[in-house]
C-alpha cells in the first residue's frame, strides 16, 4: 500500500474579478486533481488553529497529523533541523530575512529574491559585526532566507518566551511595519539587531549595485521565533516510514523532525520557477520504497504572495499536469493506494498574505467510496458534508486509522 500527499501550498482562495468571478482553483485546467475527486472523496479541513498565525510551518504540521496547538514552538526551529542545526535545550531559532524597506514600507519580503552571493556577503557582515556576542549565530540558507540562533549559557539564560510578538514580513507586503515590529520579552534585542544591519548593508558593493538591477536588501526582519520541539517520529505515530519532497527549508527541518528521508530535487526552486516535471519523477521514484510520499509546491502560495494571479493559475495547472497526473498514473500501475491533495492553508491573492478559514481535500483509492462531486475547488467543497475542524484528523482519517 502507497500513500501520497500532494501539498499545493496556498492555493485556497476567493474569487477573483479577473478570472469571471472564478477562484483560481475554480479557473484552472486541472483534470488530474479533478479526476482525485470524481474517483474519490471531496471535503474541508481548517489546518490552521483560530488562536495560530497562519502559515506553513503550522498548516503543515497539521497537516501531517500532528496538533499544532500541542507541538508548535515556531518556524525558525523547523527550518534549524533542515540545515542540520543543533539547538540545545534552552537554545532559539529565529528566522532572518533580507528585506527591502522604503518609506516604512515593506517593498519586498524577500529584497527582490536576493541572488545567493549576495546573500553570503551579507550574512558574513552580519557575523563579523557580532563577533564579540557569542550568543549569536547568523547562518545563511537560500536567498533572503536565512536564520539567526541565540545560544543560552544555561537555563536561566532565556530572553524570550511565548510572550515574544513577531510578524512574518510575507504579511506586511506593501504595508507600513510601523506597528509590527517585535514586541514583548527580548523584542529590544531582536529591534537593535534590525537597526544595526542597516547601516551594515550600506557596506556591501554586491548588495548596493545588484547585477540584476533590482533594489538592495535595506535590512533584516527577524521572526518567527521558537525553542526546539519535541515531535514523536512519523513510523512510531502511524507506523509508515515517508519521504518529502520540497525546496522550503521549514517543509525540509519538519520532515527531517519526523524521521523522514528529505530528497533533494535539481532545479526545485521554491518559486514559480520550479521543475515541476523533476518532482513528479521524484515522487514517484521515491515511491519504489517509501510508504508515504510528500510532494510540496510553493509556487502557488508565492504567486499569491505577489497577487499574481495567472502565474497562480499556471502555477496549479503545472502541479495539476507534471505531478499530480504522471503520479496518480504510476499508483494505479504499482497496485493499492491512496492520494491525498491539499493545501496547507488559503492565500489569498487579494490580501498577499496566509489567511485561516478551510481549505479543500481530496482523497481517492483503495476503499474510498466516490461521492457525487466532480471536480478539485473551494466552492465544490464548500457544498461537502465531510468536515475535519481539526486539520490534524485528516492524516488517521486517510490512512483510515480514524473515521
Amino acid at each position: 500500500m502507497k500513500y501520497v500527499l500532494v501539498i499545493p501550498d496556498g492555493c485556497a482562495d476567493e474569487p477573483q474579478d479577473a478570472l469571471g468571478g472564478k477562484t483560481p482553483l475554480q479557473s484552472a485546467n486541472v483534470p488530474h486533481m479533478d479526476a482525485v475527486v470524481s474517483e474519490g472523496i471531496l471535503g474541508r479541513t481548517d489546518t490552521v488553529p483560530a488562536s495560530m498565525p497562519s502559515g506553513s510551518d503550522v498548516g503543515t504540521m497539521s497537516l501531517f497529523g500532528y496538533d499544532p496547538l500541542v507541538y508548535h514552538t515556531g518556524r525558525a526551529p523547523l527550518e534549524a533541523a533542515a540545515q542540520g542545526i543543533e539547538l540545545g535545550p534552552h537554545d532559539w531559532a529565529i528566522r532572518c530575512n533580507f528585506v527591502t524597506i522604503a518609506d516604512g514600507n515593506m517593498a519586498s519580503f524577500t529584497a527582490s529574491q536576493l541572488p545567493n552571493d549576495v546573500g553570503a556577503e551579507l550574512v558574513a557582515l552580519l557575523q563579523e559585526a557580532t563577533a564579540e556576542e557569542p550568543q549569536w549565530e547568523f547562518h545563511q540558507g537560500v536567498s533572503y532566507r536565512n536564520l539567526l540562533i541565540y545560544r543560552a549559557k544555561d537555563a536561566d539564560d532565556r530572553p524570550f518566551d511565548t510572550g515574544t510578538s513577531t510578524t512574518p514580513p510575507h504579511d506586511l507586503t506593501d504595508q507600513s511595519i510601523e506597528h509590527d515590529l517585535p514586541s514583548g520579552r527580548g523584542s529590544e534585542l531582536l529591534l537593535d539587531l534590525m537597526e544595526r544591519s542597516k547601516k551594515l548593508f550600506t557596506k556591501s558593493a554586491k548588495n548596493q549595485k545588484r547585477t540584476d538591477g533590482q533594489s538592495p536588501a535595506t535590512q533584516i526582519w527577524l521572526w518567527g521565533q521558537g525553542s526546539r520541539p519535541a515531535l514523536k517520529p512519523f513510523l512510531e505515530q502511524f507506523n509508515k516510514t515517508g519521504a518529502v519532497i520540497t525546496a522550503v527549508d521549514l517543509l525540509r527541518g519538519l520532515g527531517r523532525l519526523l524521521g523522514w528521508d528529505v530528497i533533494e530535487v535539481e532545479g526545485a526552486t521554491g518559486y514559480i520557477d520550479t521543475d515541476y516535471a523533476a518532482k513528479g519523477r521524484a515522487a514517484i521514484e521515491t515511491l519504489k520504497n517509501t510508504d508515504f510520499v510528500v510532494v510540496h509546491v510553493e509556487a502557488t502560495d508565492e504567486a499569491s504572495h505577489e497577487g499574481e494571479v495567472e502565474e497562480k493559475v499556471k502555477a496549479l495547472e503545472n502541479i495539476d499536469e507534471h505531478i499530480v497526473g504522471p503520479v496518480h498514473g504510476y499508483l494505479k500501475s504499482q497496485g493499492d493506494y491512496r492520494l491525498l491533495v491539499c493545501p496547507d492553508h488559503p492565500t489569498f491573492l487579494r490580501t498577499k498574505t496566509h489567511s485561516h478559514g478551510y481549505v479543500p481535500f481530496a482523497i481517492c483509492g483503495k476503499n474510498v467510496r466516490p461521492d457525487q462531486a466532480g471536480s478539485y475547488d473551494e466552492i465544490t467543497a464548500g457544498a461537502s458534508n465531510l468536515l475535519l475542524p481539526k486539520g490534524h484528523q485528516l492524516m488517521p482519517f486517510f490512512f483510515g486509522t480514524s473515521s
